[in-house]
């Protein structure tokens, strides 16, 4: 069978890029990457450089982050000349046709290992953009695998300034930026306005890399985040929504708005049309409008992640009107204060009502609506205006105004919908769980999902049952708390019926509320104000956290319950209508369900739930308790296509169950028994497991969350599952920790991620070994299952011999107090353990003893004071080999017997 090999895919990648006006250079080495380096730069600055001078700037290019070094790119060096002149010298022209692009290939460096690159382009010298390479039918990971690999070994000197990476096997090809969080996840296709992938390499050659292309995603369309120090490059929907916004001010008057789906990262997209809008000489002003003061301060930050301090929030009308007046050219503030401003202090702002401005508004359907937004518009004689949106309102969910988006924004301008965003792995999907059944009292067995009483959906006993459900579920749902969660009611009253029910609840959950209240609502005499009610919770939630907040602070509180949260330190948020919008927290995987959503509402409240984070998180879970099964399916079908419930909607448990169990035919046919993988120079059998075996776990672990699960439903008994996963975490840590040269494995990626289980720890196996009966005829197999299990924790594995015999020499009976029985075996293995070092290695017993002690506590190690106990002390040539074998001996012991 032929195919196209790696090497024919680089001459026709060199090929194509020379008909595209590249040159091609032969660089083989770092000192010819610096002597063509310094040709360019002389052509550029059109001038010449003696040695000493070159010198100067190979100083001033070295050193420094990616993140430095792109800033150099981009900026002038002040260059002292030999006649004690001064130069300005570029390396980088805004104008793309001044830049000098070239390709090469096969230039080796020598870092903590000799690589040889693919494909680089560079530009006037500089190596910008770095192609790797894989064949045909090779996994694309692998060849993002081996640029990690780069990273780490040997992509220094002038190679630090490489911004973009390109990875392809000729059928699919991604792009990424080099920043310090590189995650698989994060590597993108390049895609047409309508979101179609451009994945073979010679199409994507073609538009991504057309020098004017490539100069314009170095040039514009890549942010450097001054917070963050990072690199970050916009993705293809995310460039299309900006150019059109540009084109639309720059050319016509008209306005237009922008549908990219929640989590797509509109904020970017709207921070880079912002800032470039307000480098044109033609605009006087860009305003970025939010429509809640909760989201001002989120915006602003959300802006200054991009640029420090780069845009100043309004506080108040009085700064926003100095604003409006100053220098300023982007401004963040609130549509309240704008129109405020407009309204009442009109006069104060008129010498600016005819500049051209451009307003761009965050979640365009919002209050955008109403008079406000009227009477921005009509102030301002020369504006502009476009939104942003993940969920429009379209004819079929517009409310009593009637309006539309489009009626008040004009023509959509970009669209990027959900089912997008999942096909592209940018967001998660969900999996919908619908727990809506009521019993009722007139009958012992009647059950129904549509009961809609506002009597019933409130009453105690409906909402006690709930409870008990989450309880049930949570951990299940969450992976172990790995996860959080939100649980969204419809009102404060049933909010507070809800917390007292989880407070009365025997449990370890950590429950925290947030609502915004009335002043002054309609109570009856019996009543308690809903601010008591919030401050009596926020009491509790200064007695969990140690805090000190009240409604007096409520913002400080929003702002630590928004942190907390995300640190994964509340287990269910109770809201009512906070946090259902504008929230973003990748640890959030599931929320609960019990209030009417429809429409937009209902798909920003699940989209909390669908940010990326690592591979265990493979949806988001919703848990419903209320009948929207039929406004669900309404509302994908309204903000995707008719089509899109199967792309966004997980689907059936025993669909699932199909894919595991075709997933095991392979496995079967690959590894027919599981010695077959005890040859370890059988690298390809091994390859093929991994790469199946890790399907195998992408799908359990899709499968795990169902409330129906049963291992006894997949083709493979659990005993089996295990020990092939025994074996893949075997494979996986001598990759990790090779004692001979590099394996072909080294650039498959195990997604360890799959295989955490937080629930495996002491506590779990004190628990297994409880129940461990010598008498019961499942002894063994009970105890084969203790070691099993141990051997999938890192830190558990290296004990699985000390539990064996404990097992055999000390349970001999079911009446052993197991606890007791295991401290003191494993305090007497310790003592053996430090007399037997004492020994072998003729220590002073009582200064190692101290040593283990400070160990124990500090985690520390003195060098100085190992060199002492040594009762015989090593020569000079050998002390530092015999110190560091003790150290290190010291260390597996307190490792060994920490438990």
């Amino acid at each position: 069978m032929s195919y196209q090999s790696e090497a024919d895919l680089e001459d026709n990648l060199i090929k194509q890029l020379e008909t595209l006006d590249y040159e091609y250079v032969n660089i083989k080495s770092d000192t010819e990457l610096e002597s063509n380096l310094k040709v360019q730069l002389e052509k550029l600055n059109n001038t010449t450089f003696s040695n000493r001078e070159f010198n100067s700037i190979l100083t001033h290019l070295d050193g420094g982050s990616i993140f430095d070094k792109a800033k150099k790119f981009r900026d002038r060096f002040e260059l002292e000349r030999d006649d004690n002149t001064t130069d300005y010298i570029i390396f980088f022209d805004n104008h793309w046709c001044k830049n000098k692009f070239q390709v090469a290939n096969q230039i080796t460096v020598n870092g903590t290992y000799t690589n040889r690159y693919d494909v680089t382009i560079l530009i006037n010298g500089l190596p910008l953009v770095q192609i790797e390479l894989k064949r045909r039918g090779i996994e694309l990971k692998q060849a993002f695998n081996q640029i990690m690999r780069y990273k780490q070994h040997s992509y220094t000197g002038l190679f630090g300034y490489l911004e973009i990476f390109i990875i392809s096997n000729g059928v699919n090809t991604k792009y990424f930026a080099n920043n310090k969080k590189i995650n698989y996840k994060l590597t993108f296709y390049w895609k047409d306005k309508e979101n179609n992938n451009i994945s073979n390499i010679s199409k994507f050659t073609e538009l991504f890399l057309d020098r004017y292309h490539l100069h314009q995603m170095i040039n514009k369309y890549t942010v450097l985040s001054d917070i963050t120090r990072d690199i970050i490059i916009l993705r293809s929907y995310q460039y299309y929504a900006v150019e059109a916004i540009l084109e639309k001010t720059l050319h016509s008057r008209e306005n237009g708005y922008i549908w990219h789906t929640t989590g797509s990262g509109k904020t970017l997209t709207s921070f880079k049309a912002s800032q470039l809008l307000s480098q044109q000489n033609e605009i006087d002003k860009v305003i970025f409008v939010v429509d809640r003061n909760d989201l001002d301060n989120q915006t602003l930050a959300e802006f200054n992640k991009f640029s420090n301090d780069g845009v100043d929030g309004t506080t108040n009308t009085k700064k926003l009107i100095r604003q409006l007046n100053g220098s300023d050219k982007l401004i963040v503030t609130t549509i309240q204060k704008l129109s405020r401003a407009v309204k009442y202090n009109a006069p104060s702002i008129e010498k600016v009502k005819n500049n051209k401005i451009v307003l761009m508004f965050d979640e365009c359907h919002r209050s955008q609506f109403g008079e406000m937004h009227s009477a921005i518009t009509k102030f301002f004689t020369n504006i502009q205006y476009f939104g942003f949106t993940g969920t429009p309102i379209l004819a079929e969910n517009r409310g009593q105004s009637r309006k539309t988006t489009h009626d008040i924004f004009g023509k959509c301008l970009h669209k990027y919908l959900i089912v997008d965003a999942i096909a592209d792995e940018n967001v998660l999907g969900f999996s919908v769980d619908y727990i809506g059944r009521i019993i009722r009292k007139t009958t012992n067995d009647e059950q129904v999902i549509d009961v809609n009483t506002k009597e019933v959906l409130e009453s105690e006993e409906r909402i006690n049952q709930i409870v008990d459900t989450i309880i049930d579920i949570h951990d299940r749902k969450t992976y172990n708390r790995e996860f959080t969660s939100i649980l969204a009611v419809s009102s404060i009253p049933v909010l507070n019926t809800y917390y007292d029910l989880f407070k009365k609840k025997n449990h370890d959950l950590k429950i925290a509320t947030i609502y915004s209240f009335e002043a002054n609502p309609d109570l009856t005499e019996d009543e308690i104000h809903p601010r008591t009610l919030l401050d009596n919770q926020i009491n509790d939630y200064n007695e969990m956290f140690g805090t000190s907040y009240s409604t007096d602070t409520f913002q400080g509180y929003y702002q630590d319950i928004s942190k907390k949260s995300k640190d994964k330190k509340i287990d269910i948020l109770l809201v009512v209508n906070m946090f259902l919008t504008g929230f973003d927290n990748k640890y959030l995987n599931t929320l609960y369900v019990d209030k009417n959503l429809e429409y937009h509402g209902l798909l920003q409240a699940y989209s909390r739930t669908n940010r990326l984070c690592n591979d265990k998180k493979a949806h988001g879970n919703i848990v419903v308790f209320r009948n929207l099964k039929e406004k669900t399916d309404e509302a994908i079908k309204l903000f995707s296509n008719e089509n899109a419930l199967e792309t966004v909607i997980m689907k059936p448990y025993k669909e699932y169950v199909k894919i595991f169990n075709s997933e095991v035919e392979k496995l079967n046919k690959i590894v027919p028994t599981i010695e077959k993988l005890d040859d370890s120079k059988d690298v390809e059998t091994e390859k093929e497991f991994i790469e199946v075996f890790r399907n195998i776990l992408r799908t359990l672990n899709k499968l795990t969350p169902f409330d129906e699960f049963k291992f006894k439903d997949l083709n493979i008994s659990q005993q089996s599952f295990e020990d092939y996963r025994s074996k893949y975490l075997d494979i996986y840590e001598r990759v990790e920790n090779p004692l001979t040269k590099e394996s072909i494995l080294n650039d498959i990626d195990f997604e360890m991620d799959l295989l955490r289980r937080d629930d495996i720890n002491v506590s779990y196996i004190l628990e297994l070994l409880k129940g461990l009966d010598p008498t019961k005829p499942t002894f063994t197999k009970d105890k084969h299952f203790i070691t099993q299990t141990m051997n999938k924790d890192k830190e558990l594995r290296s004990k699985i011999d000390l539990i064996d015999e404990f097992i055999s020499t000390t349970m001999v009976d079911c009446n052993v107090d197991t606890e007791e029985k295991l401290e003191q075996f494993m305090n007497q293995k310790r003592e053996n353990a430090i007399k037997e070092l004492v020994t072998t290695e003729n220590l002073k017993e009582e200064l190692i003893r101290e040593i283990l002690k400070e160990y124990e506590f500090s985690g520390k190690i003195k060098e100085k004071n190992v060199d002492e106990t040594f009762n015989k002390k090593p020569k000079l040539k050998e002390r530092r080999d015999k110190r560091k074998l003790l150290v290190q001996k010291i260390k597996d012991l307190i490792e060994l017997f920490t438990w």
